[in-house]
Protein backbone atom coordinates (compact mmCIF):
# COMPACT_ATOMS: atom_id res chain seq x y z
CA UNK A 1 0.00 0.00 0.00
CA UNK A 2 1.28 3.51 -1.28
CA UNK A 3 2.00 6.47 1.36
CA UNK A 4 -0.87 8.29 -0.17
CA UNK A 5 -3.47 5.35 0.30
CA UNK A 6 -2.44 5.24 3.72
CA UNK A 7 -3.52 8.76 4.23
CA UNK A 8 -6.69 8.42 2.56
CA UNK A 9 -7.70 6.04 4.58
CA UNK A 10 -6.80 7.10 7.69
CA UNK A 11 -7.62 11.13 7.06
CA UNK A 12 -3.82 12.09 7.51
CA UNK A 13 -3.58 16.16 5.92
CA UNK A 14 -0.17 17.26 5.30
CA UNK A 15 3.20 16.17 2.99
CA UNK A 16 5.79 17.46 5.39
CA UNK A 17 9.52 15.07 5.29
CA UNK A 18 9.16 14.34 8.90
CA UNK A 19 5.26 13.23 8.59
CA UNK A 20 6.23 11.13 5.63
CA UNK A 21 9.05 9.47 7.18
CA UNK A 22 7.19 8.64 10.31
CA UNK A 23 4.41 7.32 7.58
CA UNK A 24 6.92 5.08 5.70
CA UNK A 25 8.73 3.46 9.05
CA UNK A 26 5.04 2.77 10.29
CA UNK A 27 4.29 0.54 6.86
CA UNK A 28 7.46 -0.73 7.16
CA UNK A 29 7.08 -2.13 10.26
CA UNK A 30 3.91 -3.72 10.13
CA UNK A 31 4.91 -6.78 8.72
CA UNK A 32 7.36 -7.80 11.24
CA UNK A 33 6.10 -8.26 15.14
CA UNK A 34 8.55 -5.83 16.14
CA UNK A 35 7.88 -3.24 19.18
CA UNK A 36 7.17 0.05 18.30
CA UNK A 37 7.87 3.02 20.61
CA UNK A 38 5.67 6.03 19.18
CA UNK A 39 7.38 9.50 20.50
CA UNK A 40 5.59 13.08 20.22
CA UNK A 41 4.16 15.72 21.73
CA UNK A 42 0.40 15.67 23.19
CA UNK A 43 -2.27 15.95 20.28
CA UNK A 44 0.17 15.18 17.36
CA UNK A 45 -1.38 11.86 16.47
CA UNK A 46 0.50 9.19 17.65
CA UNK A 47 -2.44 6.83 18.04
CA UNK A 48 -2.82 6.73 14.35
CA UNK A 49 0.60 6.04 13.98
CA UNK A 50 -0.57 2.50 16.41
CA UNK A 51 -3.64 2.03 14.02
CA UNK A 52 -1.79 2.28 10.72
CA UNK A 53 0.91 -0.72 12.31
CA UNK A 54 -2.25 -2.86 13.26
CA UNK A 55 -4.69 -2.38 10.20
CA UNK A 56 -1.57 -2.90 7.53
CA UNK A 57 -0.33 -6.25 9.23
CA UNK A 58 -0.88 -10.08 9.17
CA UNK A 59 -3.11 -8.74 12.94
CA UNK A 60 -5.17 -7.01 11.36
CA UNK A 61 -8.16 -9.23 11.59
CA UNK A 62 -7.99 -9.80 15.39
CA UNK A 63 -8.29 -7.61 17.93
CA UNK A 64 -6.76 -4.09 19.05
CA UNK A 65 -7.23 -2.03 21.65
CA UNK A 66 -5.36 0.96 23.02
CA UNK A 67 -4.70 2.21 26.60
CA UNK A 68 -4.03 5.14 28.38
CA UNK A 69 -1.35 3.90 31.18
CA UNK A 70 -1.70 7.29 32.99
CA UNK A 71 -6.08 6.92 33.20
CA UNK A 72 -5.87 3.75 35.29
CA UNK A 73 -5.55 3.90 38.64
CA UNK A 74 -1.60 2.65 39.87
CA UNK A 75 -3.68 -0.20 42.72
CA UNK A 76 -5.76 -2.02 39.83
CA UNK A 77 -3.72 -1.83 36.00
CA UNK A 78 -2.01 -4.82 37.10
CA UNK A 79 -5.35 -6.66 36.93
CA UNK A 80 -6.42 -4.30 33.82
CA UNK A 81 -3.40 -5.66 31.88
CA UNK A 82 -2.81 -9.16 33.42
CA UNK A 83 -6.17 -10.64 35.18
CA UNK A 84 -6.55 -11.57 38.96
CA UNK A 85 -7.90 -14.76 40.75
CA UNK A 86 -11.07 -14.72 42.96
CA UNK A 87 -10.18 -13.69 46.26
CA UNK A 88 -6.68 -11.60 44.77
CA UNK A 89 -7.49 -8.39 46.73
CA UNK A 90 -10.74 -6.87 48.39
CA UNK A 91 -13.49 -6.77 45.93
CA UNK A 92 -11.95 -9.50 43.55
CA UNK A 93 -15.45 -11.51 43.79
CA UNK A 94 -14.89 -13.24 40.36
CA UNK A 95 -11.67 -14.07 38.65
CA UNK A 96 -11.02 -11.88 35.58
CA UNK A 97 -9.13 -11.98 32.32
CA UNK A 98 -6.55 -9.58 31.68
CA UNK A 99 -6.15 -7.53 28.39
CA UNK A 100 -3.12 -9.81 27.38
CA UNK A 101 -5.19 -12.86 27.64
CA UNK A 102 -8.13 -11.49 25.97
CA UNK A 103 -6.19 -9.70 22.64
CA UNK A 104 -3.76 -12.29 22.50
CA UNK A 105 -3.23 -12.47 18.73
CA UNK A 106 -3.65 -8.39 18.21
CA UNK A 107 -2.11 -5.79 18.95
CA UNK A 108 -2.40 -3.28 22.55
CA UNK A 109 -1.53 0.16 22.17
CA UNK A 110 0.07 1.93 25.35
CA UNK A 111 -0.62 5.30 24.87
CA UNK A 112 1.51 7.30 28.00
CA UNK A 113 3.60 4.49 28.89
CA UNK A 114 5.74 6.52 30.93
CA UNK A 115 3.55 6.68 33.54
CA UNK A 116 3.18 3.42 34.69
CA UNK A 117 4.26 2.41 37.91
CA UNK A 118 7.77 0.74 38.41
CA UNK A 119 6.51 -3.18 39.82
CA UNK A 120 3.63 -3.03 36.04
CA UNK A 121 6.88 -2.35 34.17
CA UNK A 122 8.78 -5.23 35.39
CA UNK A 123 5.71 -7.75 34.62
CA UNK A 124 5.17 -6.00 31.07
CA UNK A 125 9.02 -6.73 30.42
CA UNK A 126 8.58 -10.23 30.94
CA UNK A 127 5.94 -10.05 28.50
CA UNK A 128 7.79 -8.26 25.85
CA UNK A 129 10.83 -11.27 26.95
CA UNK A 130 8.88 -14.28 26.79
CA UNK A 131 5.62 -13.83 26.50
CA UNK A 132 4.75 -14.89 29.75
CA UNK A 133 2.80 -13.28 32.21
CA UNK A 134 0.89 -14.63 35.90
CA UNK A 135 -2.45 -13.75 37.14
CA UNK A 136 -3.09 -11.44 40.18
CA UNK A 137 -3.00 -13.59 42.79
CA UNK A 138 -1.88 -16.68 40.86
CA UNK A 139 0.69 -18.88 40.35
CA UNK A 140 0.14 -20.49 36.94
CA UNK A 141 2.48 -19.00 34.00
CA UNK A 142 0.40 -18.32 31.02
CA UNK A 143 1.23 -17.07 27.67
CA UNK A 144 0.32 -14.67 25.55
CA UNK A 145 0.99 -13.77 21.69
CA UNK A 146 0.64 -9.83 21.90
CA UNK A 147 2.59 -6.98 19.82
CA UNK A 148 2.74 -3.77 21.81
CA UNK A 149 3.00 -0.84 20.23
CA UNK A 150 4.05 2.36 22.99
CA UNK A 151 3.83 5.59 22.85
CA UNK A 152 4.85 8.80 25.35
CA UNK A 153 5.22 12.53 25.18
CA UNK A 154 8.06 12.72 27.48
CA UNK A 155 11.29 11.84 27.40
CA UNK A 156 11.65 7.78 29.18
CA UNK A 157 15.66 7.87 29.19
CA UNK A 158 15.24 11.40 31.43
CA UNK A 159 12.86 9.21 33.17
CA UNK A 160 14.97 6.56 33.60
CA UNK A 161 17.77 8.42 34.94
CA UNK A 162 15.39 9.68 38.06
CA UNK A 163 14.48 6.05 38.34
CA UNK A 164 10.56 6.77 37.29
CA UNK A 165 11.10 3.88 34.47
CA UNK A 166 12.98 1.03 33.68
CA UNK A 167 15.97 1.78 31.55
CA UNK A 168 15.60 -2.23 30.10
CA UNK A 169 12.10 -1.66 29.61
CA UNK A 170 12.94 1.67 27.60
CA UNK A 171 15.45 -0.58 25.07
CA UNK A 172 13.27 -3.08 25.01
CA UNK A 173 10.29 -1.07 24.11
CA UNK A 174 12.05 1.51 21.49
CA UNK A 175 13.53 -1.42 19.05
CA UNK A 176 11.79 0.60 16.44
CA UNK A 177 11.19 4.32 17.23
CA UNK A 178 9.25 6.61 15.61
CA UNK A 179 8.90 10.35 16.18
CA UNK A 180 5.82 12.36 15.38
CA UNK A 181 6.74 15.76 14.30
CA UNK A 182 4.95 18.66 16.05
CA UNK A 183 2.77 21.03 14.25
CA UNK A 184 5.03 23.85 14.41
CA UNK A 185 7.70 21.73 13.11
CA UNK A 186 5.23 21.13 9.83
CA UNK A 187 3.95 24.54 9.25
CA UNK A 188 3.41 23.73 5.92
CA UNK A 189 0.87 21.71 6.57
CA UNK A 190 -0.91 23.87 8.80
CA UNK A 191 -3.28 25.62 6.24
CA UNK A 192 -4.24 22.47 4.59
CA UNK A 193 -5.67 20.92 8.06
CA UNK A 194 -7.15 24.53 9.10
CA UNK A 195 -9.06 23.87 5.36
CA UNK A 196 -10.50 20.50 6.25
CA UNK A 197 -11.17 21.36 9.68
CA UNK A 198 -13.36 24.39 8.79
CA UNK A 199 -14.95 22.35 5.81
CA UNK A 200 -16.13 19.63 8.13
CA UNK A 201 -17.63 21.96 10.84
CA UNK A 202 -19.18 23.94 8.71
CA UNK A 203 -20.87 20.56 6.96
CA UNK A 204 -21.99 19.65 10.79
CA UNK A 205 -23.52 22.45 11.69
CA UNK A 206 -24.87 24.09 8.75
CA UNK A 207 -22.79 26.80 8.12
CA UNK A 208 -20.43 28.32 5.59
CA UNK A 209 -16.62 27.41 5.47
CA UNK A 210 -15.02 30.24 7.31
CA UNK A 211 -11.96 32.17 5.08
CA UNK A 212 -8.93 33.98 6.71
CA UNK A 213 -6.87 37.16 4.81
CA UNK A 214 -2.91 37.19 4.61
CA UNK A 215 -2.34 38.60 7.82
CA UNK A 216 -4.60 35.75 9.37
CA UNK A 217 -2.81 33.20 7.75
CA UNK A 218 0.70 34.26 8.28
CA UNK A 219 -0.82 34.52 12.44
CA UNK A 220 -1.73 31.26 12.36
CA UNK A 221 1.05 29.90 10.61
CA UNK A 222 3.49 31.72 13.49
CA UNK A 223 1.45 30.37 16.14
CA UNK A 224 3.36 27.64 18.24
CA UNK A 225 0.34 25.09 18.59
CA UNK A 226 1.33 23.82 21.51
CA UNK A 227 -1.57 21.38 21.97
CA UNK A 228 -0.23 20.80 17.92
CA UNK A 229 -3.12 19.13 15.47
CA UNK A 230 -5.97 18.95 18.34
CA UNK A 231 -5.38 22.53 19.17
CA UNK A 232 -5.57 23.29 15.48
CA UNK A 233 -8.82 21.26 15.17
CA UNK A 234 -10.56 22.92 18.49
CA UNK A 235 -9.79 26.29 17.20
CA UNK A 236 -11.53 25.93 13.64
CA UNK A 237 -14.52 24.46 15.69
CA UNK A 238 -14.50 27.81 17.83
CA UNK A 239 -14.00 30.20 14.69
CA UNK A 240 -16.98 28.12 12.75
CA UNK A 241 -19.34 28.41 15.47
CA UNK A 242 -18.57 31.64 17.19
CA UNK A 243 -17.65 33.61 14.02
CA UNK A 244 -19.94 35.95 12.72
CA UNK A 245 -18.32 36.69 9.17
CA UNK A 246 -16.63 33.96 6.51
CA UNK A 247 -13.52 35.98 5.93
CA UNK A 248 -11.25 36.12 9.40
CA UNK A 249 -9.26 38.66 9.52
CA UNK A 250 -5.81 38.68 11.81
CA UNK A 251 -7.40 40.96 14.52
CA UNK A 252 -10.58 38.36 14.97
CA UNK A 253 -8.22 35.62 14.77
CA UNK A 254 -5.99 37.23 17.62
CA UNK A 255 -9.29 36.70 19.55
CA UNK A 256 -9.60 33.37 19.32
CA UNK A 257 -5.89 32.54 20.22
CA UNK A 258 -5.17 32.14 23.77
CA UNK A 259 -2.38 34.58 25.46
CA UNK A 260 0.15 32.52 26.30
CA UNK A 261 2.44 34.25 28.84
CA UNK A 262 6.71 33.93 29.33
CA UNK A 263 7.51 32.19 32.53
CA UNK A 264 9.06 35.01 34.85
CA UNK A 265 9.96 32.64 37.84
CA UNK A 266 13.56 32.54 38.73
CA UNK A 267 15.55 29.97 37.38
CA UNK A 268 17.89 28.64 39.63
CA UNK A 269 18.87 24.93 37.83
CA UNK A 270 22.00 24.63 36.59
CA UNK A 271 21.51 23.28 32.87
CA UNK A 272 19.22 25.09 30.85
CA UNK A 273 16.08 24.00 28.95
CA UNK A 274 15.52 21.99 31.45
CA UNK A 275 12.64 23.53 33.32
CA UNK A 276 10.74 20.83 34.92
CA UNK A 277 13.98 21.07 37.32
CA UNK A 278 13.55 24.41 37.97
CA UNK A 279 10.94 23.79 41.03
CA UNK A 280 12.68 21.01 42.12
CA UNK A 281 13.71 21.62 46.24
CA UNK A 282 16.93 19.68 46.10
CA UNK A 283 18.39 21.80 43.47
CA UNK A 284 17.64 24.82 45.47
CA UNK A 285 19.29 23.48 48.47
CA UNK A 286 22.00 22.58 46.96
CA UNK A 287 22.53 25.92 45.53
CA UNK A 288 21.59 27.46 48.71
CA UNK A 289 24.55 25.51 50.59
CA UNK A 290 27.50 26.14 47.70
CA UNK A 291 26.63 29.93 48.47
CA UNK A 292 26.66 29.69 51.90
CA UNK A 293 29.81 27.43 51.75
CA UNK A 294 31.62 30.03 49.83
CA UNK A 295 30.65 32.84 52.09
CA UNK A 296 32.16 31.10 54.76
CA UNK A 297 35.57 30.55 52.88
CA UNK A 298 35.46 33.94 52.18
CA UNK A 299 35.75 34.67 55.73
CA UNK A 300 38.31 32.27 56.36
CA UNK A 301 40.41 33.92 53.97
CA UNK A 302 39.78 37.44 55.65
CA UNK A 303 40.66 36.71 58.91
CA UNK A 304 43.89 35.14 57.59
CA UNK A 305 44.89 37.37 55.45
CA UNK A 306 43.94 40.00 59.16
CA UNK A 307 46.77 37.87 61.20
CA UNK A 308 49.45 37.84 58.21
CA UNK A 309 49.47 41.70 58.36
CA UNK A 310 47.54 43.07 60.64
CA UNK A 311 47.78 46.57 59.26
CA UNK A 312 44.58 45.37 57.99
CA UNK A 313 42.89 45.04 61.34
CA UNK A 314 41.18 48.98 60.91
CA UNK A 315 39.71 47.74 57.34
CA UNK A 316 38.22 44.47 58.51
CA UNK A 317 36.46 45.94 61.61
CA UNK A 318 34.93 48.81 59.07
CA UNK A 319 33.92 45.88 56.77
CA UNK A 320 32.17 44.05 59.23
CA UNK A 321 30.49 46.63 60.86
CA UNK A 322 29.08 47.95 57.26
CA UNK A 323 28.40 44.19 55.79
CA UNK A 324 27.47 42.04 58.82
CA UNK A 325 26.70 44.34 61.78
CA UNK A 326 23.92 45.45 60.34
CA UNK A 327 21.73 43.04 59.39
CA UNK A 328 22.06 41.24 63.46
CA UNK A 329 21.30 44.31 65.05
CA UNK A 330 18.98 44.30 68.11
CA UNK A 331 17.80 47.53 68.37
CA UNK A 332 16.92 46.94 71.63
CA UNK A 333 19.92 46.33 73.49
CA UNK A 334 23.60 47.48 73.93
CA UNK A 335 24.59 44.52 71.55
CA UNK A 336 25.36 43.18 68.83
CA UNK A 337 25.66 39.68 66.83
CA UNK A 338 27.81 38.30 64.69
CA UNK A 339 26.58 34.82 62.80
CA UNK A 340 28.88 31.65 63.77
CA UNK A 341 28.47 29.36 61.26
CA UNK A 342 27.67 26.74 63.80
CA UNK A 343 26.58 28.32 66.97
CA UNK A 344 24.36 31.11 65.22
CA UNK A 345 23.98 34.52 66.74
CA UNK A 346 26.97 35.68 69.39
CA UNK A 347 26.56 38.64 71.74
CA UNK A 348 29.61 41.01 71.42
CA UNK A 349 28.61 43.47 74.70
CA UNK A 350 30.21 47.61 74.06
CA UNK A 351 31.61 46.92 77.38
CA UNK A 352 33.22 44.03 77.44
CA UNK A 353 36.37 42.75 75.13
CA UNK A 354 34.78 41.57 71.84
CA UNK A 355 34.90 37.93 70.64
CA UNK A 356 33.37 35.75 67.75
CA UNK A 357 32.88 31.98 69.01
CA UNK A 358 33.93 29.30 66.70
CA UNK A 359 32.70 25.51 65.91
CA UNK A 360 35.08 24.23 67.98
CA UNK A 361 34.69 26.50 71.01
CA UNK A 362 37.79 28.78 70.99
CA UNK A 363 37.40 32.50 70.92
CA UNK A 364 38.63 34.61 68.36
CA UNK A 365 39.31 38.13 70.92
CA UNK A 366 39.09 41.39 69.64
CA UNK A 367 39.93 44.07 71.88
CA UNK A 368 39.95 48.06 70.89
CA UNK A 369 39.88 47.14 66.73
CA UNK A 370 42.75 44.74 67.40
CA UNK A 371 42.73 40.98 66.72
CA UNK A 372 44.00 38.90 69.45
CA UNK A 373 43.88 35.38 68.94
CA UNK A 374 42.20 33.65 65.51
CA UNK A 375 41.33 29.79 65.25
CA UNK A 376 40.42 28.63 61.78
CA UNK A 377 36.85 28.40 61.49
CA UNK A 378 35.38 25.45 61.04
CA UNK A 379 33.50 24.26 57.88
CA UNK A 380 29.88 22.52 59.07
CA UNK A 381 28.30 23.49 55.81
CA UNK A 382 30.52 20.98 53.91
CA UNK A 383 28.56 19.40 50.67
CA UNK A 384 29.40 15.93 51.41
CA UNK A 385 28.26 16.08 55.43
CA UNK A 386 25.34 17.44 53.94
CA UNK A 387 24.52 14.87 51.30
CA UNK A 388 25.38 12.45 53.47
CA UNK A 389 22.96 13.22 56.15
CA UNK A 390 19.97 13.63 52.70
CA UNK A 391 21.04 9.83 51.81
CA UNK A 392 20.81 8.57 55.73
CA UNK A 393 17.37 10.36 56.27
CA UNK A 394 15.99 8.73 53.15
CA UNK A 395 17.42 5.65 54.35
CA UNK A 396 15.37 5.70 57.63
CA UNK A 397 12.25 6.84 56.05
CA UNK A 398 12.12 4.16 53.46
CA UNK A 399 13.11 1.47 56.16
CA UNK A 400 16.78 0.81 54.69
CA UNK A 401 15.16 0.14 51.14
CA UNK A 402 17.70 1.53 48.65
CA UNK A 403 15.71 1.33 45.67
CA UNK A 404 12.77 3.58 47.32
CA UNK A 405 15.21 5.45 48.86
CA UNK A 406 17.15 6.21 45.32
CA UNK A 407 13.84 7.41 43.85
CA UNK A 408 13.32 9.96 46.56
CA UNK A 409 17.24 11.44 46.07
CA UNK A 410 16.43 11.30 42.45
CA UNK A 411 19.32 9.40 41.73
CA UNK A 412 19.87 5.60 40.53
CA UNK A 413 20.57 2.69 42.70
CA UNK A 414 24.03 1.87 41.54
CA UNK A 415 24.80 5.51 42.53
CA UNK A 416 23.03 5.58 45.86
CA UNK A 417 25.15 2.15 46.41
CA UNK A 418 28.38 3.71 45.18
CA UNK A 419 27.63 6.89 47.97
CA UNK A 420 27.08 4.03 50.76
CA UNK A 421 30.24 3.01 50.09
CA UNK A 422 31.93 6.75 49.43
CA UNK A 423 30.59 7.99 53.25
CA UNK A 424 30.98 4.22 54.84
CA UNK A 425 27.04 4.15 55.54
CA UNK A 426 26.29 1.10 56.63
CA UNK A 427 22.63 -0.16 55.94
CA UNK A 428 20.28 0.60 58.45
Amino acid sequence: MDLQSIKNRFGIIGNAPALNFALNTAVQVAATDLTVLVVGESGVGKEVISQIIHATSSRKHNPFIALNCGAIPEGTIDSELFGHEKGAFTGAVDGRKGYFETVSGGTIFLDEIGEMPIGTQARLLRVLETGEFIRVGSSKVQKTDVRVIAATNRELLEFAEKGRFRQDLYYRLSTVPIRMPALRDRKEDILLLFRKFVVDFAEKYKTSPVQMDEEAKNLLINHPFPGNVRELKNLAEQISVLSTSNVINAIALKKFLPERMANRMPMLASEAGHQSEFANEREILYKLFFDMKKDVTELKKMFVEILQNPSLTSHAANFAKENLMSDFHTPNTESTSVLSPSKGMQPISSNQPSFIQTASGHPVLLKDDELFQHEEIEEELNIMVIEKELIIKALKKHKGKRKDASIELGISERTLYRKLKEYDIDDL
